[in-house]
């Protein structure tokens, strides 16, 4: 007999948690019970403003496998799931969200085929029905993920899937600060299996993945993962070495043949201007890396955790700990 853990960050998702937990208990609990498997679903409330962790602790009364995290402040969807993968204690991880964008076939898909001995399993998108202009920017975050960061991002991108738990305490050994996690799954290997679905319409609330966010994850990918930044330093450095070898050759052909006046005031402003323009977007670069090494310097915990409950002897906060059935 297995367990397995499902993962759901909560934010900004009041009107959907009980039409997700429903879902979750007709169309995917029945699969798991008909093999013999035992569940626990953690819901991580990442600070939600609205009243999600009211929900989540009504679902947690009624049913003592309904386990719940609340995070300090609002560390980000990344840091919630690390969060629920420190406290799961399944076999495998399925990772979801919820609202109820995901056929229910979906997870009990990636089950199956952890069932068939896959490791990791992605849950890669084939097509959506987003809006126009969230369509197009998803699309381009993984294609510009595909061709700087990671080639072997699947096209349509993941944000869920499945993961062993020897994948699973593999990434918490990592401890990535500013990460993604689906680049680590990518990184460690394990040969993912892809399970494609089609993303259907949200039809209860509004997303919180804001440009914003999608703008710091490609940062801290890209960063992270790739070694482009640096080697674009080091071509620029190496192209104004050329520049500066070509134009200061000519400038001395030209001042020994009396050519050069005063003019090349424009000239010389551009440079300067181009080169300083040059410096300051290097240095700029440094920073990020500069400011992620001090971030993992520092050992700070990528989150933390105000309320745990229904976890046992691990439940803390509140004071309440219902083990309800």
């Amino acid at each position: 007999m297995s367990k397995v853990s499902v993962v759901v960050a909560v934010f900004k998702n009041e009107a959907n948690l009980i039409p997700f937990y429903e879902d979750f208990m007709l169309n995917i609990v029945s699969v798991f019970q008909k093999n013999g498997d035992e569940y626990e679903l953690i819901l991580v409330n990442d600070d939600s403003p609205d009243g999600s962790w009211e929900v989540m602790k009504t679902l947690a009364i009624q049913d003592g496998r309904v386990k719940l995290l609340r995070l300090s402040r609002n560390f980000g969807g990344m840091a919630a799931v690390f969060a629920g993968f420190q406290y799961a204690s399944g076999d495998c991880v399925i990772t979801r969200a919820c609202d109820l964008q995901e056929p229910a076939s979906l997870p009990i898909e990636m089950y199956h085929a952890w069932k068939h001995g896959e490791k990791s399993v992605l849950a890669v998108r084939e097509s959506r029905h987003d809006s126009f202009l969230g369509d197009r920017i998803s699309n381009l975050f993984y294609f510009f993920v595909r061709k700087l960061v990671d080639r072997t991002m699947p096209k349509g991108g993941f944000e869920i899937g499945l993961i062993d738990k020897d994948v699973k305490n593999q990434i918490l050994q990592m401890n990535d600060k500013n990460s993604n996690i689906g680049l680590q799954l990518l990184w460690l290997g394990f040969h993912p299996k892809k399970v494609y679905y089609k993303r259907l319409e949200r039809k209860i609330g509004k997303s919180s993945w804001t440009f914003s966010k999608k703008v710091k994850l490609f940062i801290d990918s890209l960063i992270g993962f790739s070694y482009i930044p640096v080697r674009m330093m080091s071509m620029s450095g190496l192209l104004f070495v050329i520049f500066a070898v070509l134009f200061g050759g000519r400038a001395v052909w030209a001042r020994l043949h009396g050519l050069i006046d005063v003019q090349g005031y424009t000239t010389l402003l551009v440079i300067v201007l181009f080169a300083s323009g040059m410096i300051m977007f290097t240095l700029g670069i440094l920073g990020e890396y500069i400011w992620r090494t001090l971030e993992a310097s520092r050992n700070r915990p990528i989150s933390v955790v105000r309320d745990a409950i229904n976890f046992g002897d691990r439940s803390m906060g509140e004071g309440v700990d219902f083990h309800a059935e």
